[in-house]
Formats: C-alpha cells, structure tokens, sequence
C-alpha cells in the first residue's frame, strides 16, 4: 500500500477517469473531429494530476505559487479540457463547443484564450523547452513551484527536444518533471517502426535524468513516482508512464488510425455503454 494515497483516493480518481473518458467521447462526437486515442490513455494521468498532484486554484489561475502544467503534445488536449471542466476551471457545458468557431476549446490550446492554460502548444518538440525556461527562471527567482512537462513519445522524434533535455540536465533543473505518454504510436504507425525510440530509459539518463518508469494506468505507482521526483535534488525527473492508446474502449486500444479520428455518433453510444460497465467494475473491485 501507498504511503501518499489512500485507497479511497485512489477509487475516487478511477471513478473520475472514467467519467471523464465519457465526457471525452460525447465531446469528440459533438465536434466531429479531433483526437482520440491519445486522450483516452492519458485520463488516468490528468485526472490524477488536477484531482491529487498539482498545487492550483481554478478560482485563481495566476496564483504565484501554482505548479505549473506544461502540455507539450498540443493535440491531446482534448482530455486536458475534460480534466479541467471537472475541475472548476469553466462549465462542463462548454466542452460541447470543442473547435467551433470562436469556442476557447481549439483543437490545439491556446494560452490567452483559457484561463489555467499555461503555454499555446501544437508544433511537437516546444513543449520541454518551454518548461526548461519556466523551470530554470523559478530558480532564478527562488520559487518553489514545481514544472511538470506532458510530451508524446513521437516528439522524441525531434532535434528540439533532446536540446532541452540536454538543457535540463545540465543545469540539473530538480524542479522539473517531465512525464512522457510513452504509449507507442503516432500518427502513421508504431514509433519503433516509424523511428525507433529504444532504449528510451538509457538516453534519458545519459543526458543526467533521473528516469522512472511506470504503469500510466495505475494511479497508486503514479503518484509514488511524482513523490520520487519531487525528493530528487541534483537532476530533473523523468516519468515514462507506460500508457494504452484507446484505454477504456477494447476496439480503440492500440490502434493507430484512431489517432486523430473522432467517434462517429453508433460509434459513440457502444463505447460509452462501454465505459459505463468499465465504471461499475472499478466499483466493485473497490468494494
């Protein structure tokens, strides 16, 4: 058992995930586009993190001290909108307007347009460098917020990214955690077929990470790692969460062309039938 959390929370945040699993596939449909795979293996995290991890206010989304969430992978921000709609930031009615014109749900989030968005983010590969400076200025100014970095493991597949990380672990930026959704595809394919990525944990700690990895679906391992990170002091954390692309809908999971394809409006109702049933198994083996 966790000493950070309590089986309780734990029943609570999967409950949470489900439910905005749900929210996400009624939003996708309603827009008519936009990304699915990804978001959906990304649930469990973001649920955790706006629910358990992070230090914020939705009430105050400039509060000096706040942690500061970095979406590198702009194109699954899909969940990241369910997670903060739950979470107070703005009405859940108001995740029916995703990429209607003139909504503040774009396809890709845009940091003047929603409150609590920190960064505009969609060309892959900005997201750690952006954290790095945040990161490295909070140092500067002896703050003690903490960074967190979301990214794709595609973007590895960009020369800008491993410049921060090499950025980062020179300055050995302990305030920073990335978390990667190491989740195995892109949008043509499988990464190690597409551009091989392996052996991710080893280039991370050549460059003076210290690396976890973890089930991105067990929210008990999670949060033990983010409390590891948080007691590392002389190099950034990296989390590589082991996550299924499509977790939660068995027709979704693990396959590619549902990277960036909507549910159409017969595919919608099985799969939330679907993730109804999922959410009463999770009651039950709380029970």
């Amino acid at each position: 058992m966790s000493q950070y959390i309590h089986d309780d929370k734990i029943e609570e945040l999967e409950l949470k995930a489900n439910e905005a699993r749900e929210l996400l596939i009624e939003m996708l449909t309603e827009a008519g586009s936009g990304h699915t795979a990804g978001p959906l293996g990304m649930a469990d995290i973001f649920t955790t993190m706006y629910f358990h991890v992070l230090n914020h206010d939705p009430k105050n989304t400039e509060m000096a001290d706040r942690d500061r969430l970095i979406l590198s992978n702009g194109h699954i921000t899909p969940i990241r909108y369910v997670v903060m709609a739950m979470a107070g930031y703005f009405p859940v009615e108001e995740l029916k307007t995703l990429r209607k014109f003139g909504s503040r749900l774009q396809g890709h989030p845009e940091r003047e347009r929603l409150p609590g968005v920190e960064t505009t983010s969609g060309p892959l590969g900005s997201g750690l460098g952006q954290a790095c400076g945040i990161a490295y200025a909070a140092r500067m100014d002896k703050k003690n917020f903490r960074t967190f970095c979301l990214m794709s493991d595609g973007e590895h597949q960009e020369g800008s990214t491993w410049e921060s990380i090499m950025f980062a672990g020179k300055n050995k930026l302990s305030n920073l955690t990335a978390i990667v959704d190491r989740n195995n595809i892109q949008i043509d394919g499988m990464t190690e077929d597409i551009m091989p990525l392996e052996n991710f944990r080893a280039k991370y700690e050549a460059f003076n990470w210290h690396v976890l990895e973890v089930d991105g679906h067990n929210i008990e391992q999670f949060v033990d790692s983010i409390e590891q990170a948080k007691a590392i002091f002389e190099k950034p954390t990296v989390i590589i969460a082991h996550t299924i692309p499509g977790k939660g809908i068995k027709e979704i999971e693990f396959d590619y062309n549902w990277h960036g394809k909507p549910p159409k409006p017969e595919e919608a109702k099985k799969f939330l039938d679907e993730l109804r049933t999922l959410g009463g198994k999770i009651k039950s083996e709380h029970q």
